[in-house]
């Protein structure tokens, strides 16, 4: 069995050390260990896309739903979904009643707003129950690294009643 990987707490441990270093003042080190950090994303990409180059159409679409694999295949650039899609998977893993008002994709800013009850995804975060502790910002990071901010805006005024204004039928005392 493999062990359960937290993508975004393994990032910021990755950030972490290299923030460490960094604050031992050797320039050198800091450089080697950004370098090391580098060369292992190169290689663990390159891995990667051999592996979706010999995997046929419909067999990584299985895997698309797995937070782990779709922000691996994201942050190499090989996740075959644009980032509005992955956006959509992660609202609808996340459990949480939200509407997509917008992404800007040259900021990473994603503006959402309360919405409409979520109808789940399938994924491996199973809602509210299993997510607990989850914030919707892990689940963004990995679907959809894109996303650098989440911005809420207030939820949406209800529409006003409809009001319907006609002339009353003639009552029956007044037809000639």
């Amino acid at each position: 069995m493999s062990a359960v990987i937290d993508a975004p707490q393994a990032g910021r441990r990755v950030e972490e050390v290299l923030d460490r270093i960094a604050a031992t003042g050797d320039r050198a080190a800091c450089a080697a260990a950004e370098e090391l950090v580098r060369v292992l994303m190169d290689f663990y990409g390159a891995g990667l896309a051999r592996i979706v180059e010999k995997l046929e159409d419909g067999a990584l679409e299985a895997v698309y739903d797995d937070e782990l694999v779709a922000s691996l295949l994201a942050l190499h650039g090989l996740h075959p979904e644009d980032v509005r899609t992955r956006i959509g998977r992660a609202l609808a893993c996340a459990g949480e009643p939200v509407e997509l008002v917008g992404f800007d994709e040259a900021t990473g800013v994603l503006r959402l707003r309360p919405g409409a009850a979520p109808t789940g995804c399938g994924c491996g975060s199973g809602g509210q129950d299993d997510a607990a502790g989850q914030t919707l910002e892990d689940i963004l990071a990995g679907f959809a690294p894109e996303v650098t901010s989440v911005e809420t805006e207030p939820a949406a005024a209800p529409p006003p009643a409809l009001l319907q204004i006609g002339t009353r039928p003639p009552s029956p005392a007044r037809v000639p």
